[in-house]
C-alpha cells in the first residue's frame, strides 16, 4: 500500500533515505574556511597539524550520581606539533567542571581541550595527558571519537569505528529537499531558493544535528566515456556542505533522482549505467575525500529499476550498485577509508525481504562502517487520507510499529545502525491540511517515540513545505513542537481535539478519551485561565468529560466555527489543544459546470470535511482508486472554507464515466453525513441536492 500511494509526482517529494552521518565526531567549532582544505590540512585556530593521525586513550576513573573523574591520554602518530587542540562531542550532555593540565570548554555539546603552553609540544609518537572532573545526567557513555588539530584520532578509548554512536549522534535530522536535488539546471528550478549559511544557522538552531542534503547530478554530469562532473556545480556543492560542516552539523550526500531519471534503466544498459555511477562516485569520492568524518555518503537514493525480470533481480542489481560505490570510497583513501557509508534497501522500503537482502549484503562486506536505510511516509490510507484513512487509528498504528520492529530485528539488534532518512505523510506533498490536525499530531507524536525506542535516527523530509528557506517561519509550529517534543519525551494526546456542540440543539457534557502515553494529566486551561476540575470538567481515569456549564460558557454567543480553545496538559510533552466548535449541518445547493471547474456551494456552517464516498446507482465505486468508495483528499476533491465550495478536480471526473449518475457521500467531522448527485455529460456536469 505505501508504494502504490508512492507513485507520486518525484518533483514534489524527492529523496532518499539519509545515511547515518560520520562518526561522533567532535564539533568544528569556528572552523569558518571551506572544509576540504580545514579538515583536509588538520589545521584549526593556528594550531599545528598531527598530519598521520593520532589515538587516545579515555577513561572514567571513577562515578557517582551526578559526577564523574575521567583522564585521557593523547598519542601523536604523525609530525610534531606545537600547539594542540582535542574535541570530542558529549552523547549525553556531559560538561566538565574542572580540568588540570588542560583547558576545557564546552559548546552546545562540544568539547575543547586546549594545552597549556607548557605541555604545547608533542613529538611524533609522543603523549600528552590530562584529566578534568565533570557532570552528567541520564547516562555518562564515552565520547566516540576524538579531533587532534582537526584530524580524526583512531585507537584508545573511542573511535570512528563506532557506527551506532555516530548514528546516535546525529539524532534529529533534517532533508533540504527540492533544491540541490532538483532536476533543473539550477537549485532554485523547484521553487526554492538558494541555499545561504543564514539557512543553516537557523535549522541547527531548532536542534538539528544532522543534515540530509540530496544531490542530483544528472544535469551536471558530461558525456560518456568520463562523465566528467560540471566543476561550478561540484563546488556549489562543496561549499553548502562546507557551510554545513562548519557548524558541527553532520551532513549526507547522495545521488537522488539519477535514481528514477537514469539509474533505473540498468536492466537494459547495465554496462552504461554502471559506468556512469562508477564514473560520478569516483569523482564524488577525489573531491570529498580530505573532508571530515562527519560527511558521509549514500550510494543512491530511493533505489528501482525498470524492466527487470522480478524482485530478484532488482535486488541484486542493488548489490551489484552498493558494492561498487562501497569499494569506490573505500579505495579512494583519505578519510574515505574509514568514512561511514549509507546503503539503502530495494525502494528504500522495510518490507521484510529487502531488509533481509540488505543485511546480506552487508554481512558480506566485513565493513563495520556501513548504515542501513529506509523510508517511512505511514499506512497508505492514512498518509493520503483515502479509502477512508481519516484516524492513527491502531491499523495505522501496527503498520508503523511492524515497520521499525521488523528494522529493528534485521539491523540493529545485530549491530547495524539504520537512519530513517526520511519521513513525513504523503499527503504533505501539496499542503499540511489533507490529514486533520490532531491526527496528524498523534501520528509524529508516536513515530517520534518508537524510533527512540527502537534506536532509529531520523531525518525529516522537507521541501520547503516545513520550515522557510527565508522566514525561518514553521508553517506548522505546532507540528514542529509536537515532533521537537518527540525527540526526548512522550506527549499525552485524546482521541480528538475537536468537540462540537450543535448550535440548533442544547449544549450537553462532552467526552474524550485522554491518551496519557506514560504521562499524567495535569489540568486544563482556556488561554491563561485554569478551568476548575469538578465543575467545568472532571476526569475518571482516561475520560474527561467537559461540563454543559463550561461548554454553554465557553461557546459565548455560538458563533458558526471555533468558539474557544482549550489546552489539556500533562506531566510531559506539549500540551494538547481542544477546540470547542459550534455548528449545524452543511447545506449543499445544486451546481452545474464542467469537468475542468466544478465546484458545489457550500455553506459549511462551522462544520469541516473529513472524507468523501462516490458511488454509482449500481453500488460499485466511481471515480479514481475504484477499489473504494473513499476518495483522495485534495486530489478528488477539496473544500475550501473561505469561499464556501467544495471542489470536485479535473482527476476525479477523469475517470467518471458519461452519463452514469454518481452518487456522493459527504461525510464531516461533527458525525454529519450529507447525499449529492452528480452527472457527467462529456465536458458539462451537472450537481444535485438529495
Amino acid at each position: 500500500m505505501i508504494e502504490q500511494g508512492r507513485t507520486r509526482r518525484f518533483w514534489r517529494r524527492v529523496g532518499v533515505l539519509v545515511a547515518a552521518v560520520a562518526t561522533l565526531a567532535a564539533g568544528l567549532g569556528p572552523l569558518a574556511t571551506d572544509d576540504a582544505a580545514a579538515l583536509g590540512s588538520g589545521a584549526t585556530n593556528g594550531a599545528a597539524a598531527a598530519d598521520s593521525g593520532c589515538s587516545v586513550a579515555y577513561t572514567v576513573g571513577g562515578e557517582w550520581p551526578g559526577g564523574f573523574t575521567a583522564s585521557v591520554t593523547v598519542t601523536n602518530l604523525g609530525a610534531p606539533v606545537d600547539g594542540w587542540q582535542l574535541k570530542w562531542a558529549w552523547a549525553s550532555g556531559q560538561q566538565s567542571t574542572q580540568a588540570w593540565n588542560a583547558t576545557i570548554t564546552t559548546t552546545d555539546g562540544r568539547a575543547t581541550a586546549k594545552d597549556v603552553g607548557y605541555n604545547s609540544k608533542v613529538a611524533t609518537n609522543g603523549t600528552v595527558s590530562f584529566g578534568f572532573n565533570g557532570t552528567w545526567t541520564g547516562s555518562n557513555p564515552k565520547p566516540s571519537e576524538f579531533e587532534l588539530n582537526g584530524v580524526v584520532c583512531g585507537g584508545g578509548g573511542g573511535t570512528g569505528s563506532d557506527a551506532m554512536a555516530a548514528v546516535a549522534a546525529m539524532q534529529p535530522g533534517w532533508n533540504l529537499g527540492n533544491t540541490l536535488d532538483s532536476t533543473g539546471s539550477d537549485e532554485t528550478s523547484w521553487g526554492n531558493p538558494r541555499i545561504t549559511e543564514t539557512l543553516l544557522d537557523n535549522v541547527k538552531a531548532q536542534g538539528f544535528k544532522s543534515i540530509r542534503i540530496p544531490v542530483t547530478w544528472s544535469a551536471h554530469v558530461g558525456p560518456a566515456p568520463n562523465h566528467t562532473i560540471e566543476a561550478a556545480y561540484l563546488n556549489r556543492v562543496k561549499e553548502v556542505v562546507g557551510w554545513a560542516m562548519a557548524r558541527g552539523l553532520y551532513v549526507m550526500i547522495n545521488l537522488h533522482h539519477d535514481s528514477w531519471q537514469w539509474i533505473r534503466d540498468m536492466p537494459a544498459d547495465r554496462t552504461g549505467v554502471l559506468s556512469r555511477y562508477n564514473a560520478i562516485w569516483t569523482q564524488l569520492a577525489e573531491a570529498f575525500k580530505s573532508f571530515g568524518p562527519k560527511l558521509t555518503f549514500e550510494s543512491v537514493n530511493e533505489p528501482q529499476f525498470t524492466g527487470s525480470s522480478g524482485q530478484a533481480q532488482d535486488v541484486q542489481l542493488l548489490h551489484e550498485l552498493n558494492t561498487s560505490f562501497r569499494d569506490i570510497v573505500r579505495q579512494s583513501g583519505g578519510n574515505n577509508a574509514t568514512r561511514l557509508l549509507v546503503l539503502p534497501t530495494l525502494h528504500t522500503s522495510s518490507d521484510q525481504a529487502l531488509l533481509d537482502a540488505l543485511a546480506t549484503s552487508i554481512a558480506g562486506y566485513n565493513d563495520k562502517n556501513l548504515i542501513a536505510t529506509v523510508h517511512f511516509y505511514g499506512y497508505w490510507p492514512f498518509s493520503v487520507n483515502v479509502a477512508g484513512g481519516t484516524h492513527f487509528d491502531a491499523v495505522a498504528q501496527k503498520d508503523l510499529t511492524d515497520s521499525f520492529d521488523r528494522v529493528y530485528n534485521t539491523f540493529v539488534a545485530r549491530g547495524i545502525p539504520v537512519i530513517l532518512g526520511e519521513y513525513g505523510l504523503l499527503g504533505f506533498d501539496r499542503h499540511t491540511g489533507t490529514i486533520q490536525q490532531g491526527e496528524k499530531l498523534k501520528f509524529f507524536e508516536f513515530l517520534g517515540h518508537y524510533a527512540r525506542a527502537k534506536k532509529i535516527t531520523t531525518m525529516l523530509w522537507d521541501n520547503g513545505q516545513h520550515l522557510g528557506r527565508t522566514s525561518f517561519q514553521w508553517s506548522d509550529p505546532e507540528l514542529f513542537a509536537q515532533i521537537k517534543s518527540s525527540w526526548t519525551t512522550r506527549s499525552g494526546t485524546a482521541s480528538t481535539d475537536q468537540v462540537f456542540n450543535a448550535r440548533s440543539s442544547a449544549i450537553t457534557a462532552k467526552t474524550i478519551t485522554l491518551n496519557l502515553n506514560g504521562t499524567s494529566f495535569v489540568g486544563l486551561r482556556h488561554g491563561t485561565t485554569e478551568l476548575v476540575r469538578g465543575t467545568d470538567y472532571t476526569v475518571q481515569g482516561d475520560q474527561l468529560t467537559l461540563t454543559a456549564s463550561a461548554l454553554t460558557r465557553l461557546s459565548g454567543a455560538r458563533d458558526y466555527g471555533t468558539n474557544a480553545v482549550l489546552s489539556a496538559r500533562f506531566s510531559a510533552g506539549v500540551p494538547w489543544r481542544i477546540n470547542i466548535i459550534t455548528y449545524d449541518a452543511p447545506v449543499l445547493s445544486n451546481a452545474t459546470g464542467t469537468t475542468s471547474s466544478f465546484a458545489i456551494p457550500t455553506a459549511f456552517r462551522g462544520d469541516l470535511l473529513a472524507t468523501m464516498e462516490a458511488k454509482y446507482d449500481d453500488g460499485t465505486n466511481a471515480g479514481p482508486h475504484n477499489w473504494t468508495s473513499y476518495k483522495e483528499f485534495d486530489r478528488a476533491f477539496a473544500p475550501n472554507y473561505v469561499s464556501g465550495v467544495t471542489t470536485l478536480t479535473p482527476e476525479f471526473f477523469a475517470e467518471v464515466r458519461d452519463g452514469g449518475r454518481v452518487t456522493l457521500t459527504f461525510h464531516y467531522w461533527s458525525g454529519t453525513k450529507l447525499t449529492y448527485y452528480i452527472t457527467k455529460s462529456g465536458t458539462t456536469v451537472t450537481g444535485t441536492t438529495a
